[in-house]
């Protein structure tokens, strides 16, 4: 069988540059800025994962972010330890919640919140009490 390896998630974004910067103010994302074509690029590695951020201009034929739950590709997911301390520093990094920390099975608790262009992230701590 072939193998595959990871290796990229693609966003769409007006503004490239506040986009990466969120992710990088949120969640210590690294942002990779250079140039392709002579235009700028902005990728960024966010816990290992490579993201590629896509200008979107004004007269692009693009549609509108989708309203969470949608089918195909729903959220991102990082892994945290201390759920209700991480919710508190990203809401006062100015965050905005969809779902507050929830108790999805015993010993795993969720929240979600809202990134730039609608991107829904999940934190999951896998060790709550």
């Amino acid at each position: 069988m072939t193998k595959f390896t990871f290796d990229h998630v693609h966003l769409r974004s007006p503004d490239p540059e506040a986009t990466a910067s969120y992710y990088e103010k949120m969640f210590g994302a690294k942002i990779i800025r250079s140039t392709r074509d002579g235009k700028p690029r902005w990728d960024m590695d966010l816990c290992g994962q490579m993201f590629f951020i896509a200008p979107v201009t004004p007269d692009a034929d693009v549609g509108e972010p989708p309203q969470s739950p949608y089918q195909g590709l729903d959220h991102v997911g990082l892994i945290v330890s201390d759920i209700e301390a991480v919710v508190a520093e990203l809401k006062e990094k100015g965050a905005k919640f969809t779902m507050e920390p929830t108790t999805y099975r015993p010993g795993t608790r969720i929240a979600f919140l809202r990134g730039p262009e609608g991107v829904s992230v999940e934190l999951v701590d896998r060790n709550a009490q």
